[in-house]
């Protein structure tokens, strides 16, 4: 039946409807979803009926969770180089959303992106990409990748290396969630709709043009707690390595910038500091297919390191919330080591392309 399928996909008036359809798994991307998206919004970029497109996900706890990181551990628990890694499932799946990030970005039409709830993971690249970024009050936005030794991908990098005051890097290296004034703030969203009146929004996005069904139900956001610390977290995060910035965090004595401090220094060693080296990379690229690519090489080599699978057995198999990093600390991360992430890989993301699936039959 059309509403057990993965993404429901319906026309309203002029209004093309994505919407995802897992709320047990709180609308977890898997690659079905993944080639149903790709698949109608390629149709609907050439449908002269189809004015705008919006995406909103099933159920009352959020847009989208992220990907599948139970079938994420699996690989990883098998990957022992590059060969095997870039073979598996997840790396297939990665091809393919990646690819589907781009096209969001560059999609000709309207694409609004309605990120009520949960927005993690894989759930930001399906909307932060968008040309329109509703969030809510009930907006909880993260790349919570380094509490499971994993870095920021979709395309995440990039948008947060964009941020000024380097508010981006302490969402990155924190994995912190953040509000939807927040979220405004992070440049990830761009309208603030509150969430009784989405409903409304949506209707109004059937008949009318964005611009109107916008102004009808769009407020200003609140403060945003985030920017208030912005001060504090530009002068700490500007930090040339993660121990340097964990330094300036404690230097500071305040009970926001220790918590944050310990906060970072609990994520996998490797993981954060990946993760720094791909946001100050992510500020020197010209365009996201190029972060898309580098990410691509990143995230294969994280199903080789040791820290993604005991990450996502810690906090999501075992949930003893205990995980053992290798190496255990920030000074035993080998330089060396670290660039290993970003050689190109034999078969490296390229675009533009065609599903993985089907390009490289």
């Amino acid at each position: 039946m059309a509403d057990e399928a993965p993404v429901i996909t319906r026309v309203e008036g002029g209004l093309g409807r994505l919407i995802l359809n897992r709320p047990k798994a709180i609308n977890a991307l898997d690659h079905e979803m993944v080639r149903i998206l790709h698949r109608q919004l390629s149709a609907w970029a050439d449908d002269d009926s189809i004015t705008a497109v919006a995406l909103t996900g099933s159920g009352e706890r959020g847009l989208c969770a992220g990907g599948d990181i139970v079938a994420i551990h699996r690989d990883a628990s098998a990957s022992t180089g590059d060969s095997v890694a870039e073979a598996s499932p997840s790396a297939r799946f990665w091809w393919d959303e990646y690819l589907l990030n781009a096209d969001i970005a560059r999609y000709p039409k309207p694409y609004i992106a309605v990120m009520d709830g949960i927005v993690m993971g894989g759930g930001v690249g399906v909307s932060a990409h968008g040309n329109t970024r509703v969030v809510t009050d009930r907006t909880r936005l993260a790349m919570p990748e380094t509490g499971i030794g994993f870095v920021p991908d979709v395309g995440g990098t990039h948008l947060l290396a964009q941020v000024p005051d380097e508010l981006g890097t302490y969402a990155a290296l924190t994995a912190k969630s953040v509000s939807g004034a927040d979220a405004v703030v992070l440049g990830l969203a761009d309208h603030y709709v509150p969430a009784d009146r989405l409903d409304d929004l949506l209707s109004a996005l059937a008949t009318r043009s964005v611009g109107e069904a916008l102004a009808d139900t769009a407020v200003d956001p609140p403060t945003s707690a985030l920017a208030a610390g912005r001060e504090w977290i530009r002068d700490a995060f500007a930090g040339d390595s993660v121990p340097e910035i964990i330094s300036r965090l404690r230097s500071l004595g305040t009970e926001d910038a220790t918590t944050a401090a310990d906060t970072i220094e609990a994520k996998s060693p490797t993981a954060v500091t990946v993760t720094l080296r791909s946001l100050r990379a992510a500020a020197d690229e010209s365009s996201l297919e190029e972060a898309l690519i580098r990410e691509y090489r990143v995230s294969v080599r994280c199903l080789i390191h040791p820290d993604l699978a005991e990450g996502i057995r810690a906090q999501v198999i075992d949930k003893d919330r205990s995980p053992s990093w290798r190496p255990p600390t920030l000074d035993a991360v080998d330089a060396a080591a670290v660039d290993g992430f970003f050689e190109p890989l034999p078969d490296d993301l390229t675009f533009p392309s065609t599903p993985r699936e089907e390009s490289h039959a």
